[in-house]
């Protein structure tokens, strides 16, 4: 470990920008509360909100406290952050349910069985007592509209128009910060740096409520990219999310595999607790055999491990070296159509091998599939078969139904005889 914990943050290149560092630095030297939102707006949160839950977990590593706040009442409106138009609200009972899968969520990385080490709340808890006057009266009186109008959250949306009820989410979070501060003398508020403007205004109205001798600031963190500049966590199925029926644990595991190698290093420091001097050492083996892709296996094992446990990991593991390995018998049926998603052929028993290469279109030709039996170049359940006469049978197939067969060296199918 580091001395403290801006020191680590930095080596991890995480924190872009501080309200105050020096100030920040001061106050992190003796123990603190920070808190981090999180916003409901679906049933589970995703990859990105796990650098905040990663970054909430290192702060417990330091001997600070920590509040993770799961957003009831300003889901009920939706941050406009990053959006071009206004969201469709969702259903009270939709918000309200996503607040408790988000929940426990957290509670699975985040131990809060202690509340003065670690502290789980809802906004929504004490803004649906807030009457409309008391709001205008005793929040909004306090922050300026041009002071929020040349925030970046506000500033990106005029020229489409933002509704007043949006307009109004960043004074709802910053009544967030203010409320925490009273009730739990947290000083510190952590989020992403599309956050800043939020962030930064629940800062104006405590000292605004308070006095500027009030001793409190923020931090945001970097938002992920790829380093071609891309959005970092979406696939080509959309999010990845930490929900394991949402986004499986072999999903994820394949997504940090495929990580370039000018990010995978970079993610190691980001997503992993591998101390900063072993990713260093990582690096230069992975330099040296960049075709071993030595970075993208450590990372993605380790998400996953963090993420999902370490049984699960493994079977990751074991399902993306199935192709390397042409080793499928351990794998279970859930397994099995996972790894061949999108590549499956539904065909009778009794079907030949020369037929089930003609009529699934894996060769275009009888031509080209008799040379590829007679050449070896087909296997069925990790053997190579050189008879067009096959027949699959489901007695000699996985599980009595799968027929696992390879063309050449990458190509691989899964027949279905059910």
């Amino acid at each position: 470990m580091f001395d403290n914990i801006i020191d680590e943050l930095d080596a991890r290149g995480l924190i872009k920008d501080y309200s105050n560092k020096d100030l920040v630095k001061e106050l992190l030297k003796t123990p603190q509360t920070i808190y981090c939102g999180f916003d409901p707006s679906a049933s589970s949160l995703q990859i990105g909100n796990f650098v905040m839950i990663m970054t909430l977990m290192r702060f417990r590593q330091y001997g600070h406290s920590v509040i993770a706040l799961v957003g009831g009442a300003t889901g009920m409106i939706g941050d406009p952050s990053g959006k071009s138009k206004e969201r469709v609200f969702l259903k009270t009972e939709d918000v309200l349910n996503n607040v408790e899968n988000i929940k426990k969520q957290l509670s699975r990385f985040i131990d809060f069985s202690d509340s003065s080490k670690a502290l789980l709340v809802n906004n929504y808890d004490w803004i649906k007592d807030i009457s409309l006057l008391e709001y205008l009266r005793d929040y909004g009186k306090f922050i300026n509209i041009n002071y929020m109008l040349s925030k970046e959250v506000v500033a990106s949306r005029l020229e489409n128009g933002i509704s007043y009820t949006e307009f109004s989410y960043m004074l709802l979070q910053s009544i967030d910060f203010y409320k925490i501060h009273e009730k739990y003398n947290c000083n510190l508020q952590i989020g992403g740096s599309d956050q800043w403007g939020n962030l930064t205004t629940g800062l104006e109205l405590i000292r605004k409520l308070k006095g500027d001798q009030e001793k409190v600031g923020c931090m945001v963190l970097h938002l992920i990219t790829t380093s071609d500049g891309k959005k970092f966590g979406k696939s080509e199925g959309g999010a990845l999310y930490l929900n394991e029926k949402m986004t499986t644990p072999y999903k994820l595991y394949q997504y940090f595999l495929n990580s370039g190698d000018n990010d995978a290093v970079h993610y190691l420091k980001v997503f992993t607790f591998i101390p900063v001097e072993e990713i260093n050492e990582i690096e230069k083996e992975h330099l040296a055999n960049l075709g071993s892709r030595i970075a993208q296996k450590r990372l993605a094992y380790e998400v996953v491990k963090i993420i999902h446990g370490e049984e699960k990991a493994n079977i990751a593991v074991k399902m993306s070296e199935a192709f390397f390995k042409n080793q499928f018998s351990d794998l279970s049926e859930e397994q099995i159509l996972e790894l061949f998603n999108g590549y499956i052929f539904n065909l009778n028993e009794n079907i030949s091998l020369l037929d089930t290469l003609l009529t699934t279109k894996i060769c275009n030709s009888k031509r080209e599939a008799r040379e590829l039996i007679n050449g070896n170049s087909i296997s069925i359940n990790g053997e190579k078969v050189n008879k067009e006469d096959l027949l699959l049978k489901k007695e000699n197939a996985l599980y009595g139904k799968f027929i696992i067969l390879k063309k050449g060296k990458k190509n691989y199918y899964l027949i279905n005889l059910e």
